[in-house]
């Protein structure tokens, strides 16, 4: 809790340093339990907004809002951490004075935020939201600028959270699937958007080339989740393949070891079954067909 001692230049020292030791010992903390360095670090707006796919924004207006939903800030990164402590012995003269002005009951004029989701970014009140924070304030008014993304911004707490979102941006670009088909296509590790993207555009390419036809890429999307991809997922679920992989894993694991092991992108029974043996670690009893040679 903020000191009170009466008066109010030494009570803003006092918080000043407070508010620095403490970001000072969450650093060190973070850094001797071994945990990521983004940890502490206020999440940049451009980023965010980047990762996530900007639609349109429009202003909101002047609102009361939770101090603690402030995670982020335009341009102000360095300066303060995660929780808006100073990071820099080079903001105490404005945030002391603001402090001073504060405790003797000056008007303290809003804040201007960009909202993403339920997160707010500070355009203009850092040292305000800071000082909000050092002397437990619950709530602040802003200027209010709502952002609407393309990806919910749910889940992104810290930086690389930002990645994450960032890859699977792109994987909707690539492969746009309207909703709720886009939900079911998930994967754990976001690294393999970018493969499971290059496998959805190979397979649209040799479907134009059968068809003898262009489609767009949301046709493609459409056509590939219907007639490839709900497919196979319902044919490993059935066959109890991979239960612990999401519906897309499985996808990729069985056409890649189609693939691997037959040098075919066709489906019939006998795949199936040397997929299915493949993931049970025994050898298959399918009948010799065109991809299996019979021993004289």
């Amino acid at each position: 809790m903020a000191r009170d001692t009466g008066f109010p230049a030494t009570d803003a020292e006092f918080d000043f340093a407070r508010q620095r030791r403490r970001a000072s010992l969450s650093k060190l903390s973070k850094w001797m339990l071994g945990q990521s360095a983004d940890v502490n670090s206020i999440l940049p707006f451009d980023e965010v907004v980047s990762a996530l796919g900007r639609r349109e924004e429009r202003q909101v207006g002047l609102r009361v809002i939770d101090v603690d939903d402030i995670v982020g800030s335009v341009d102000r990164t360095r300066d303060f951490d995660h929780r808006f402590r100073p990071t820099t012995s080079r903001t105490r003269e404005r945030w002391e004075r603001l402090a001073v002005a504060q405790r003797r009951g000056e008007a303290i004029p809003p804040i201007d935020v960009y909202q993403v989701g339920n997160m707010y970014f500070v355009v203009d009140g850092h040292h305000r939201v800071s000082i909000a924070r050092a002397v437990g304030m619950k709530n602040i008014e802003a200027y209010v600028t709502e952002i609407r993304t393309k990806l919910s911004p749910e889940g992104v707490h810290r930086r690389g959270d930002i990645v994450k979102k960032d890859l699977r941006r792109l994987f909707v670009e690539r492969v746009p699937l309207a909703q709720p088909d886009r939900g079911k296509v998930k994967m754990t590790d976001p690294w393999d958007y970018p493969k499971l993207a290059e496998a959805v555009e190979a397979w649209g390419f040799r479907y134009m080339q059968q068809q003898r036809v262009f489609f767009d890429r949301q046709t493609i999307a459409k056509r590939w989740f219907d007639e490839e991809y709900t497919q196979i997922v319902e044919m490993g679920r059935d066959c109890g393949v991979h239960m612990d992989k999401t519906d897309a894993e499985l996808y990729m694991w069985l056409t890649n070891e189609r693939y691997r092991m037959i040098r075919s992108h066709r489906w019939d029974e006998n795949v199936a079954r040397e997929l299915v043996a493949k993931s049970m670690g025994r050898k298959s009893r399918a009948e010799p067909g065109p991809h299996r040679r019979r021993r004289s």
